[in-house]
């Protein structure tokens, strides 16, 4: 199963809409994905990114459109990935 995340900018109303396309045009269901909105500090909680790791089983992948979306720096990514 694909499980999709997105993070987006509260300012920028065109980012959740063409986010949400890009993952259904890579096969995640709209059903399946998770969206975190207008955060953009690097200490701040993720809920949707945490529901959407939580909803992952060993078969299924994390489907995101660009890599800055999932991890702000490379600690970020380590930290995620473990």
């Amino acid at each position: 199963m694909l499980i999709g995340y997105a993070r987006c900018a509260l300012s920028m109303d065109g980012d959740e809409q063409g986010q949400r396309a890009a993952l259904v045009a890579l096969g995640v269901e709209a059903d399946s994905i998770h969206i975190d909105h207008g955060l953009t500090g690097t200490d701040r909680p993720r809920p949707a990114l945490t529901a959407a790791l939580s909803a992952l089983s060993a078969r299924d992948t994390l489907v995101v459109t660009t890599l800055e979306r999932l991890a702000r720096s490379v600690t970020d990514l380590s930290e995620i990935a473990t």
